[in-house]
């Protein structure tokens, strides 16, 4: 992979906010907004973020949630409204070109500004997505093409900044794609040998391991 292909566009960042969902209170941190300026990245979150439901949300396995630049020409497109979807569209941290989710793997190490991070689980989509946009199939829509997003641990913490490039510098597990666990997670494919694979795959986030190791004992 050529690492000069690899740039963050956009750090987005934002605290839990309370809005109304069909007469209900609703409490999220998907509302993001873009950062101006460098950032402190630490070990659970960008300086200015927080999760709204930290069971699901958050920790060092889901330090930075990112999202591939490469989808959201489809989702303007499918949600019809164009430039009003921004970066931070889904609720992502750092917003993301040329690292789709065919072409980062589980456990990649990247250098990026002064810090350095790891790939260790792919995004679930959640309801806190179909709320935002109003469509109440946007998450399953994005599990069935495998526009998941996935999330980083940190390594080293330092500051981060949009135009900053990526720089590859370790890839432990170079068959195990996103793409590949998404597949496993959403679609089953593979059976359990796969399952069996991933349960037990160090660089794995320890919760979606867990996932694969309940299957196998079912």
């Amino acid at each position: 992979m050529d690492s000069t292909e690899l740039r963050l566009l956009s750090v987005q960042v934002g605290r839990p906010r309370t809005r109304d969902w069909q007469g209900e209170a609703w409490t999220t941190a998907i509302f993001k907004e873009p950062v101006h300026a460098r950032v402190f990245l630490d070990s659970k979150n960008l300086e200015g973020d927080e999760q709204a439901n930290k069971k699901h949300h958050g920790g060092k396995d889901k330090a930075v949630c990112c999202f591939p630049v490469e989808h959201y020409a489809f989702w303007r497109e499918e949600l019809g409204l164009g430039a009003a979807f921004a970066y931070g569209a889904f609720g992502e941290n750092f917003t993301l070109a040329g690292m789709p989710e065919d072409r980062v793997c589980i456990g990649d190490i990247y250098a990026v500004g002064t810090a350095r991070v790891q790939v260790c689980q792919p995004r679930m989509p959640c309801i806190n997505l179909a709320r935002k946009w109003n469509c109440e199939t946007m998450p399953k829509r994005m599990e069935q093409l495998g526009h998941s997003g996935y999330y980083l641990r940190v390594l080293q913490t330092g500051e981060v900044g949009a135009g900053d490039t990526l720089t590859l510098l370790e890839r432990p597990q170079p068959d195990i794609t996103i793409a590949f666990v998404n597949d496993a997670l959403f679609r089953k494919a593979g059976g359990r040998e796969r399952d069996t694979l991933l349960a037990s795959l160090p660089e794995l986030s320890r919760d979606c391991r867990w996932i694969f190791q309940r299957r196998l004992f079912k």
